[in-house]
């Protein structure tokens, strides 16, 4: 009997993951026969779970839209999963902190004894990183509206705020109009969230970030998306350099053109800084650290030719580890120069020439 609930909790969360099963594909999931999958259907019926019959080669299942479910149910693994991901998702989504705690009480409510036991032992606490700097917040209403335009492929319209947050009315400097975009993807990137949407009339692919923006309605469209990669994902949102990240938490803040561009830098930018495209090959890191050395070692760290460094403070680091890193090569030859001329006295007294390794020795 335990054998039969557990498979059936199983078919159940199957049939949940999915809009439709083969049935063949279905019963090898389960390790059971057609037969067998027949009865354990006809189980979640009896129980209130709508699941259709699929017509087709081999026929197959779906769960139905509507009817009278029975309460969630959950196994120990679901249950383990959800309370880890409401204690440690990111705290990026505004307006749902009250319900993230109600959730988890609920769901420890209806556990049994010992699951609540075991998901209570993952009471997590979150220290934060200071090199990791708070993502912008993300509204939730937002992300609603974001997210059914891709379920129901719909054109998404919508206003791109300044990254400062403006919105510039039509007559104001800087205004643009709004973007019809064809939504396919939702993705969060070091804890920033992006749309990876398709320009409905130039076709072209772009991300947003999804902070900046605010959705129009109604809806635009239907659209038929097209298939895209997990590389396709993470070329299209690494490339962006709008992180929605400020230094300005720093105490030294500075910056200066890198002869790399925009995306590459993007890529590898510590947290809490800001990438500009200068043009094609060249781009502006704005970065901040505890001390002006500490940003010249931030911006040294891409191995490439630095120039308009701003402020001179930062000028003035850089001068300095210059001189530091050229009096660390010199004191590099020096100690290898101590022994060398001990060879060269030692050299003289057996009639050996030598040559010193720093101004010709002596």
């Amino acid at each position: 009997m335990a054998n039969t609930s557990a498979r059936i909790l199983r078919l159940l969360s199957l049939l949940e993951a999915r809009i439709e099963w083969p049935g063949a594909e279905l019963a090898d999931r389960l390790g059971v026969s057609a037969r067998t999958l027949r009865r354990d259907v006809e189980t979640l019926r009896e129980l209130g779970y709508p699941v259709d019959a699929v017509k087709g080669p081999g026929g197959g299942y779906r769960l139905g839209p509507g009817g009278k479910l029975p309460p969630l149910v959950l196994d120990d693994d679901q249950a383990i999963a959800i309370a880890l991901a409401l204690q440690t998702a990111p705290a990026t989504v505004t307006g749902i902190d009250d319900a993230v705690t109600r959730a988890l009480t609920t769901l420890r409510q209806v556990m049994p004894a010992r699951l609540r036991a075991t998901t209570e032992t993952f009471t997590v606490t979150t220290l934060r990183n200071y090199w990791e700097f708070a993502a912008p917040p993300v509204d939730v209403d937002t992300l609603q509206a974001v997210g059914a335009a891709i379920r129901t492929t719909r054109v998404l319209r919508f206003d791109y705020r300044e990254p400062d947050g403006a919105d510039p009315a039509p007559a104001e400097p800087g205004f643009r109009p709004p973007v019809e975009a064809e939504p396919h993807h939702l993705v969060v990137w070091a804890g920033r969230w992006y749309l990876v949407a398709r320009d409905h009339r130039r076709g072209t692919w772009h991300t947003y970030r999804v902070d900046r923006i605010a959705p129009r309605t109604p809806a635009g469209a239907a659209f038929r998306p097209h298939p895209l990669t997990d590389d396709d994902l993470t070329r299209l949102v690494v490339r962006n350099p709008d992180r929605g990240d400020t230094p300005g938490q720093w105490q030294c803040v500075g910056s200066a053109v890198l002869d790399l561009p925009a995306h590459l830098v993007a890529r590898w930018a510590p947290g809490g800084s800001v990438v500009e495209p200068v043009d094609p090959r060249h781009s502006r890191l704005t970065v901040g650290g505890w001390s002006w050395v500490g940003v010249a070692g931030l911006l040294i760290t891409f191995d490439a030719d630095l120039r308009d460094v701003r402020p001179s403070e930062l000028r003035g680091a850089l001068r300095r580890i210059g001189h530091r890193v050229s009096r660390a090569g010199i004191s590099e030859h020096r100690s290898a120069e101590v022994p060398a001329r001990q060879g060269q006295r030692r050299g003289r007294s057996a009639g050996i020439p030598f040559r010193g390794l720093v101004g010709g020795g002596g």
